[in-house]
C-alpha cells in the first residue's frame, strides 16, 4: 500500500488483503502475514474429520467473507432431563482479517434451541491452544497433534449439566447471578423487578427469557435452565443482525460472556 505526497508516491510496509473473485479489501495486513486459502484449510480438516469420528455438517462466512467457518459433529451426545439432548461439534474458523487467528473449537449444541457454547478444546488456553497465527506457516500435521479430545470435553460438559440440572435457583440468586452476566452500563439501565430487586435491562430480559426459552420445561427451575437463559439470548436476541449475532456468539464478546455465564453458574450450584 502507498499514499501520495507532493514529491511522489511514499511506499508503506502494508499490504492490502484482497479477495481476487470481486477484488474485495478484505483487511490490511504486514508483510509477516501469510494468507491461507479457504480451500487448503478445508482440504485439512475435511482429512482430519475423514479420519476421525465425525462427519462434515455445516460451512458459511460472515462479516463479508472476512471469516469463513465450518463445523465437524462428532458421533456422541448425550441427553437429559427427559429429553434435553446434547450434540458435540468441533467449530474450524479461517479469518481473513488481521489480528485473528485460525483455530478449532469445541462447540456444545443443545438440540432444542440450537444454542451454543465455544469452548477451548485443551480446556487450558495458555497450553496446547489449538490456534495457529498468520505470522506462523500452515502446518495441518502440527494441528492435528493437539486435537482428538473432543470426546472427553463432551463428557465434562455432561457432568456440568448433570450437576446445574440437580441444583434449584432462588428468586435472589437468579436475579444476582443475570445482574452479574449482564452488568448495568449506567443507572438509567436500570429498573425495578417485580420483586423489587434492582435489576438491567438485559438482565430483567434474561428473566423472561428463563421462562420462555425452548426447553423451559427441562430441569425448570435448576441452574442449567438460567445458564441456558444467557446461551439463548447470546444466540437468538441480541445484536442488531444474524450476522453480527453470530460472529459475537462465535468469536467475540458474547462468546466470552457465555464462558462467564458457565462459571458463574457452577459457582451458584456448588451454594445451592
Amino acid at each position: 500500500m502507498f499514499f501520495k505526497t507532493d514529491s511522489g508516491d511514499k511506499i508503506t510496509d502494508q499490504y492490502a488483503l484482497v479477495r481476487s473473485t470481486d477484488n474485495k479489501h478484505l483487511t490490511t495486513v504486514s508483510s509477516h502475514w501469510n494468507p491461507v486459502q479457504n480451500i487448503e484449510a478445508f482440504e485439512f480438516f475435511n482429512d482430519f474429520v475423514l479420519t476421525g469420528d465425525m462427519e462434515m455438517h455445516t460451512a458459511g462466512s460472515l462479516k463479508g467473507g472476512r471469516m469463513v467457518w465450518a463445523m465437524a459433529q462428532i458421533k456422541e451426545s448425550f441427553e437429559l432431563f427427559g429429553g434435553d439432548r446434547v450434540e458435540g461439534y468441533l467449530l474450524f474458523s479461517n479469518p481473513h482479517e488481521f489480528g485473528r487467528s485460525i483455530d478449532i473449537r469445541f462447540t456444545p449444541v443443545r438440540v432444542v434451541c440450537n444454542n451454543t457454547l465455544t469452548m477451548a478444546l485443551s480446556g487450558d488456553s495458555t497450553k496446547n491452544a489449538v490456534k495457529i497465527n498468520h505470522r506462523q506457516r500452515f502446518d495441518a500435521d502440527e494441528i492435528k497433534s493437539v486435537l482428538g479430545i473432543a470426546g472427553e470435553r463432551l463428557q465434562k460438559y455432561k457432568q456440568q449439566a448433570e450437576f446445574l440440572g440437580q441444583k434449584k435457583f432462588s428468586k435472589e440468586t437468579i436475579t444476582e447471578y443475570f445482574n452479574r452476566v449482564f452488568p448495568s452500563m449506567s443507572k438509567d439501565e436500570m429498573k425495578l423487578s417485580k420483586t423489587s430487586f434492582p435489576i438491567s435491562r438485559q438482565a430483567n430480559e434474561a428473566m423472561e427469557v428463563l421462562h420462555t426459552q425452548p426447553g423451559a420445561n427441562f430441569a425448570e427451575g435448576s441452574w442449567w435452565s438460567g445458564f441456558n437463559a444467557v446461551t439463548y439470548m447470546t444466540d437468538h436476541t441480541l445484536g442488531r443482525s444474524r450476522d453480527s449475532r453470530l460472529t459475537s456468539a462465535w468469536y467475540g464478546l458474547n462468546r466470552a460472556k457465555k464462558e462467564k455465564a458457565l462459571e458463574l453458574a457452577i459457582e451458584y450450584a456448588e451454594m445451592a
